[in-house]
């Protein structure tokens, strides 16, 4: 698209951002996307072709499912030939969740996809949405010899743009709702936008491939001190469970309790996947360094190093919907595919 007008396409699913107060009712409506060049002229100052698209049946993002990812995906495949990158607005609540399963979903991606929303509606006054979105579709635009400067999915929240299956929610109030524990800022917002371009990823310009099976019979076990062999085994004999997240202490460690190892090990010997992510919000899982994780990794535990639980969940729902075989899915679960992993 050389010497052409840089295109982008704007995806609002709902969220916060797409709302505006209303002034005789003071509650809250749907912000009309139609309009947006009225409510944020100052997009007319930037020289691209901004073209929206917004989903019947907005949702708020509490209510994302892996139905609406696949939605999402064919929509911006089916527009992929049309436009040099994608701005989604979607709630911040699951954004982490539906950022990374678009980065498993979207094989080959050569082109920008950036997540962004609010913490305050846009007919706010002090709402963060205008900043984002005018900062989203510029990142979303930028380009490094014609080819897109950042070509992967990622969110831009509150000055950072950080890649999508790297990131957590860890902020309801504030304006820098999200946190990349284990992995650096792909660019930084101030005066001007500082690209660290050593830590994006490079296009590999092979053609997109969408995957759009997923399997979403995965769990989270999040183990607290006081946590019952009930309640485990209540959840390791969950009826057609095909793999487990266990969010666990620190580097990886658990109990020792007999009952608490060998309930996990007889699930494992009957064909469940079990993966051990830590509860922090920073750090890697390092099963082995204590005693506390040496028989999770007897057992056949798999780490998770420092994913996080939502990539984990994205990550096995997209490799179970592939159907490879169960090894093949060990295999792939400790090692990155989209730059979700650092070994």
């Amino acid at each position: 698209m050389s010497g052409e007008k840089t295109s982008l396409l704007i995806l609002y699913t709902g969220g916060t951002i797409g709302m505006m107060q209303d002034p005789q009712t003071g509650s809250l409506v749907p912000f009309d996307f139609d309009n947006l060049y009225d409510h944020l002229p100052v997009l007319r100052n930037l020289d691209y072709q901004l073209d929206f698209y917004a989903f019947d049946n907005l949702i708020d993002s509490s209510n994302m499912t892996p139905d609406f990812w696949v939605r999402l995906a064919k929509k911006i495949e089916s527009s992929y030939e049309k436009y040099d990158g994608f701005v989604v607005l979607h709630g911040s609540d699951t954004m982490a969740y539906t950022a990374s399963a678009l980065s498993f979903m979207l094989e080959n991606l050569n082109k920008p996809v950036v997540f962004t929303g609010s913490q305050l509606p846009m007919g706010m006054v002090r709402s963060d949405g205008r900043e984002n979105i005018i900062a989203a579709i510029e990142i979303a635009a930028a380009k490094d010899d014609d080819t897109a400067m950042v070509p992967e999915v990622t969110i831009f929240f509150e000055n950072q743009l950080l890649r999508g299956n790297r990131t957590t929610k860890h902020n309801a109030e504030h304006f820098n709702a999200f946190v990349s524990g284990n992995y650096p800022s792909l660019a930084d917002v101030g005066v001007r936008i500082k690209y660290n371009k050593e830590y994006i990823m490079k296009p590999n310009f092979k053609k997109l491939k969408l995957h759009t099976k997923l399997n979403n019979n995965v769990a989270i076990l999040k183990l607290f001190p006081g946590i019952t062999k009930e309640f485990v085994q209540h959840t390791l004999n969950t009826p057609n469970l095909k793999a487990l997240i266990i969010e666990t202490y620190g580097s990886g460690n658990a109990p020792t309790a007999s009952w608490f190892i060998d309930g996990l090990k007889e699930a494992i010997d009957k064909g469940l996947i079990i993966y051990n992510v830590t509860q922090c919000k920073s750090g890697s899982v390092e099963m082995g360094r204590y005693e506390t994780s040496l028989d999770l990794n007897r057992i056949g535990v798999l780490s998770g190093h420092d994913i996080t639980t939502e990539s984990a969940i994205a990550k096995l729902m997209y490799l179970l919907g592939e159907e490879y075989p169960t090894e093949k899915i060990k295999e792939l679960l400790q090692m990155p595919i989209r730059g979700e992993i650092t070994l």
